[in-house]
């Protein structure tokens, strides 16, 4: 993805610029989301930045979630910056606004249900439980690539009846269209995964079985079903969706949890506290950075905004804004409220997050059942990589064995 610095627009006040890369801020291979809070504390809630073709970047919380969710003034036509290649992005649901996005997005919520995620607990526990006792006895393993890049993807590929031998592929391609700096571009990236999924989607179109695809490509849309250049925007979508985010969340998650006794100890003691934990850690992790395009010329903040600029809305700063949660860098499970984005807002919320939020949880509840005391081992690559989707480079974990 491009960096190269544009021309300042004349209506764009000096005090508002800032040189900022969204996908590289200083100090971001360090730590990913004390970058961002450095740029929130000292600059206004929103700035213009010269790189990635010219863009706003929303960087307070209130700033943010207002536009992410309000569509009637902010765009999810194109949700990727540069706008050249978010140009090319037009995977359903996503870059659709209200109301036309909403049968498409019925299609997700039916599968995703709460209730649909109940009944996948006990599978769901089967697999962190089988991954984990694997490395166990070892008293050391690369938790990204022996755990986090195994177990969501596993489960997701199931859900979806996928063969599981194809993870790495679909995961490379999600990365090329999720990272900058990738051997492949955005739009080899998503030509890939059409030609991927068009077999699949004409034999399951014709055959349909039980699962998510088959389902999705069966419903009823008001009369008529998914027309096949429908179906392989949706099922790309989901693809990416399900093999990138709750793994590098998962990153994030186990960092912390390592690296706070305190935490930890009371995980342990109180494993009924878990949810409020992971509740917590999600408000803590924000790691996705996409945008909106604005729809007319408008005042906003005290800003003028152009129709057709694009505002930048990493998400991690809601739920780090200190005028929005106290103290917000620290991990406090007992927040009573905790505002954030990490999931979204408003018409495009993630239909994945009750699932996400299973998984993450189910993960902690097994691991530390099996192993209540670990730390980070010196091997790990603590490096955070950017991207539209942010991830630890490589965390390893060690404990003492019986």
């Amino acid at each position: 993805m491009a960096t190269l610095a544009e021309p300042v627009p004349a209506h764009v006040s000096p005090d508002r610029v800032a040189d900022i890369d969204v996908y590289a801020p200083p100090g971001q291979a360090e730590d990913y989301h004390a970058a961002w809070a450095d740029l929130q504390a000292k600059l206004p809630s929103l700035v213009w930045t010269p790189r990635n073709e010219g863009h706003w970047i929303a960087l307070g919380g209130e700033v943010l979630a207002e536009v992410q969710s309000d569509y009637e003034r902010f765009s999810n036509r194109i949700i990727v910056i540069p706008k050249s290649v978010g140009e090319h992005h037009h995977l359903i649901p996503t870059t659709i606004d209200p109301p036309d996005h909403r049968p498409y997005r019925k299609l997700l919520n039916d599968n995703l249900l709460p209730s649909a995620i109940r009944g996948l607990r006990e599978s769901i526990r089967d697999t962190a439980a089988d991954l984990i006792e694997g490395f166990q006895a070892d008293g050391h393993c690369n938790f990204t690539t022996e755990y986090a890049q195994i177990f969501p993807i596993r489960i997701f590929l199931a859900l979806v009846d996928m063969p599981e031998s194809d993870a790495p592929m679909i995961r490379h391609w999600a990365l090329c269209m999720t990272r900058p700096d990738m051997d492949m571009s955005f739009e080899d990236a998503k030509a890939a995964f059409y030609e991927y999924v068009a077999p699949v989607v004409r034999e399951r179109s014709a055959n349909p079985g039980d699962d998510m695809i088959s389902k999705m490509l069966d419903a009823d849309m008001g009369g008529r079903k998914l027309g096949f250049e429908e179906s392989l925007s949706l099922v790309t979508q989901v693809l990416i969706a399900g093999v990138d985010t709750v793994v590098n969340f998962l990153g994030y998650a186990m960092l912390a949890i390592a690296q706070d006794s305190d935490l930890r100890r009371a995980l342990v003691e109180h494993p009924q506290g878990t949810i409020a934990t992971v509740h917590e850690l999600f408000r803590r992790f924000g790691l996705v950075t996409i945008a909106r395009e604005v729809r007319n010329d408008i005042e906003f903040h005290g800003v003028q905004l152009k129709a057709g600029e694009m505002v930048c809305i990493p998400t991690v700063v809601h739920g780090i804004d200190p005028a929005q949660n106290e103290d917000p860098m620290k991990i406090d499970p007992m927040r009573k409220r905790s505002p954030h984005s990490t999931f979204g807002s408003g018409p495009h919320m993630c239909p994945g997050q009750e699932l996400a939020r299973n998984e993450v949880a189910i993960t902690i509840e097994e691991w530390l059942k099996r192993i209540p005391e670990f730390r980070v081992a010196p091997d790990s690559d603590l490096t955070n990589d950017g991207g539209i989707v942010a991830s630890v480079r490589k965390l390893c974990l060690e404990w003492e064995t019986r």
